[in-house]
């Protein structure tokens, strides 16, 4: 028979709970990127929609994007998560030309840093111009950790502008995640046929 000292089982302990809680994060992050990358679904449009609004209900003076930017999509469920240093997300969403849909678009995410939990959030990308949309529409568009993305809360959009032709506003849906991290957002887009 083997005895361990105290301070044997108590780091063995300790790495057997750390190993439940990686395996735990990686089945999650499993099942997040699995459900995310399914097939388009036609209520995504509907989805969509239901997305603009509850953005106007939250902040009235989004309506000055809304009705002046040249296009926009519209993610309406993000799936974020992260563990210890790395973290992830994926999203689908809706692209919109002059208010009507030409298509639909990914979202890929990647952060590093500190971080622990997960959430889902909705996205809103104005884009200010013809030339905005169309760099978007190329395919691997990416936003980098110097775009700023505005929380939204009433009132926030009468002080932002757009930043190289695009605003980006996110509103959290579920979840909770503490993270203090640095990442892009890379989209993919394809047109309607």
């Amino acid at each position: 028979m083997i005895l361990l000292s105290n301070e044997k089982m108590v780091a063995m302990m300790k790495r057997v709970h750390l190993m439940r809680a990686l395996l735990i994060a990686l089945a999650a992050v499993t099942m997040l990127f699995g459900t995310a990358r399914a097939g388009w679904d036609p209520a995504d449009e509907v989805n969509a929609e239901r997305t603009i609004g509850m953005f106007r209900k939250a902040d009235p003076s989004l309506e000055r994007f809304f009705s002046k930017a040249y296009g926009y999509a519209v993610f309406s469920d993000i799936y974020k998560g992260g563990f210890m240093i790395v973290g992830g997300g994926h999203g689908k969403g809706v692209v919109f030309d002059q208010g009507r849909p030409i298509g639909h678009a990914t979202v890929t995410m990647f952060n590093v840093g500190p971080q622990l939990g997960g959430q889902s959030f909705s996205e809103i990308i104005f884009f200010k111009d013809r030339a905005a949309l169309a760099d978007f529409t190329k395919g691997n568009y990416e936003l980098s950790a110097q775009f700023a993305v505005v929380a939204v809360r009433a009132g926030m959009a009468t002080n932002t502008d757009y930043s190289n032709g695009v605003a980006v506003f996110a509103m959290p849906n579920a979840g909770l995640m503490g993270e203090l991290t640095v990442g892009a957002q890379k989209f993919t887009f394809r047109q309607y046929r």
